[in-house]
Parts: structure tokens; sequence; C-alpha cells
């Protein structure tokens, strides 16, 4: 059994690929992957960025599809969609062996609607009615516009990945959007599922970068201990809401948790070992989505054990010794957010350029 197979069996948390692109699926990687202990796979505009810009193996549908003249906008939402359909075959068995617990594919709406919930409903209805799996997740990012498109998609019984999540209390938003939506879904609520992506290495870069300005001995001891600490009490918020006469009256129809995702688990900073966003924050009901680098590190010598609800005082203190001498994890939660929806708008409009000149290439070529 590989290590990822066994942080599922023993642990009860689910790995997932932070990656998709076509030559995983034709060369049998992906599949390869699903049987090695993969259970969901993630994606976004970066990560797509990565893998068709510059790509030949995109360009004969591609050619293809602009012989047919369709726009460039809808040539690309063509080429997604086919690998993640693709994807969502491979996993599909796991979605019904697992009974409806893994076997997910995310793909994000346009990163540009970040700020825009009408826009946002508008195109994650029409990417969850296009492509009509049951193991899709579409993803909306926790914008203060996302939130009410999030409650908006779960009432109408869609399954939803939040993304960007970055600080507790944009977190606590979220589960509530989920247990609203939940309450106003008129369907089978089994039906439904989310998992909440909070996002963990990205912390660190900025919180280590106020340390450094402050650059106190109090404030250099605290460096790499922010993002595992914040991650440690966004899984106590998750248990403690997941509990009570709310959540039971949910449960009794059918609802299911919305489990933690930890996303962004790279190491950026190379002296941090770089399995440090997986084996401090394993344990159950909760998805780790990891990049090719890191999914290798683990399985040569990942931690084995359940480590997200240890030393919780210690993560309280260091969130308090944060606040005391003058970081601001509210202010590092809305930086955060703002470059992360910046960065996949730039992937997007990068992709969208290359594209558009390789359309161009291909009708001077014509």
């Amino acid at each position: 059994m590989t290590r990822l197979e066994r942080l599922f069996h023993e642990q009860g948390q689910s790995p997932w690929l932070d990656n998709l692109k076509r030559g995983y699926i034709t060369s049998g990687d992906l599949a390869r992957l699903i049987d090695e202990g993969i259970r969901g796979i993630t994606s976004n505009p970066t990560i797509f960025q990565k893998a068709i810009a510059g790509q030949a193996e995109y360009d004969d549908q591609f050619r293809g599809l602009m012989e047919r003249k369709q726009s460039v906008d809808d040539a690309y939402w063509d080429l997604v969609i086919d690998d993640v359909q693709h994807a969502l075959d491979l996993l599909r068995p796991l979605y019904v062996e697992s009974g409806g617990g893994d076997g997910f594919v995310s793909i994000e709406v346009a990163p540009g609607l970040a700020n825009d919930t009408e826009g946002t409903i508008a195109s994650a209805r029409q990417l969850d009615d296009r492509i009509e799996q049951p193991n899709l997740l579409v993803k909306i990012p926790a914008t203060a516009a996302g939130i009410p498109a999030i409650r908006q998609m779960i009432a109408e019984g869609r399954s939803i990945n939040i993304t960007l999540i970055f600080s507790l209390e944009r977190y606590a938003e979220v589960i509530e959007a989920y247990f609203s939506g939940l309450e106003d879904c008129e369907g089978d609520l089994g039906r439904v599922h989310s998992v909440a992506s909070f996002f963990v290495s990205r912390v660190d870069t900025e919180v280590d970068r106020r340390l450094q300005k402050i650059g106190t001995d109090e404030a250099l001891a605290l460096r790499g201990k922010a993002a595992v600490a914040q991650a440690k009490l966004a899984y106590e918020l998750f248990t403690s809401r997941f509990r009570g006469e709310r959540w039971e009256a949910l449960s009794d129809q059918g609802a299911r948790v919305q489990r933690p995702l930890w996303a962004s688990t790279s190491t950026k900073n190379p002296a941090y070992p770089d399995t440090l966003y997986v084996d401090s924050l394993i344990g159950p009901d909760t998805i780790n989505t990891m990049p090719d680098a890191t999914i290798d590190a683990f399985e040569r010598r990942g931690t084995l054990a359940c480590t997200i609800n240890k030393n919780l005082d210690q993560a309280h203190q260091v969130m308090d010794d944060l606040a005391r001498i003058g970081v601001d994890m509210a202010d590092v939660g809305r930086v955060l957010e703002e470059e992360g929806v910046a960065s996949f708008a730039k992937s997007f409009d990068e992709l969208m350029g290359a594209l558009n000149d390789k359309a161009a290439e291909l009708l001077e070529s014509s």
C-alpha cells in the first residue's frame, strides 16, 4: 500500500492532485496516480495556463475549433472542459465506490468574475449544466461577491469548491453560506457536495515578510509558524460548526459535511521541509491537494499520523503572539485574497493572449 493510500485508509485524509494537463490523460499517468491513491483533482487558471500555453498537444484541437470559426474564448473553454471530462471519467469509479466521498474534479469560473456575484452565478450554472457530471465541483472564490454566489449555488443543489480562503473570518462566512444554502435547498441534500479550500503556504510567505520587517528576535522566531497555526484553528472551527442542532437537522436530511481542503501546500521557502504543509495538517474529514513534487516528497518520507488537532494551545498562542507584535491576520487574508484573484486573472489573460496569437498564426497559414 502506498503512503497516499495509507493517508486515506489510516488517517481519513484524501490526497488530491493539484494539477491537470492533457499529457497526464493521454500518457496514462493520471490513471496510474489514481491507482496509487490520488482521490481527486483540482485545477485553476494558472494550472491551465501552464498546461496549454506553448504546448503542442492542444494544437490539433485548437486548430479544428478555429477552423469552425469559434471565438478564442469559446475555444479555451472547449479545451479545458475536454480535459475535465476525461478526468471525470477516470475518477467516476472512485466516486461511485466511495459513495460520493471522493472522485471529484474541479473547474473554476473565469477569474475576472471574482467581484461579480451575478456573473459568477451565471457562469457556475453554465459550467455545471454543460458538464453535468455528479463528481464535478465548480470552483467559486471566497471573495465578498463570491459568498452570496456560493450560497445560491448550494441552494440550487449544485456542488461547489470554494477557493481562495485565506482567513478564519472568511472561512466562517463560507461555512455559513453552505449551511444557509442547504437550508434553502429543496432537492436531495445528499447529492450536494462541497469543499472549502483553505490556502496555506502563501500565508507564511506574507506573514514572514511582515515579521522580517518588524525584525525583533520575537518576530523572527515566529517565521514559518503562522500558516500551520491558522489552518489548525480552521480545522477547530470546522469541527465546532459541524455539530449541534443546526447541523444535525441538515445531516438528518442527508447533508454531507463540507470538508476543509488544504490548498497551496507546496513549500515556498526552501528553508522549510518540503512536506511541511502536508505532515502538519493530517486529520479525518480533510483533503490535501498537492502538486506533483509534493506528492513525490510525501510518498518518499511523509508523516502518517493525525497531526491536525495536536498542539492546539500552541497554535492559539502563535496567533496571539502575532497579534501582539502587530501582525494583523485579517489584513494578511485581505492582501492574499487580492493577490490570489489578481494572479489567476493574470494567468488567464496571458493564456488568452497566447491563444489569440496562435489563432492569428493559423489564420495567416491557412
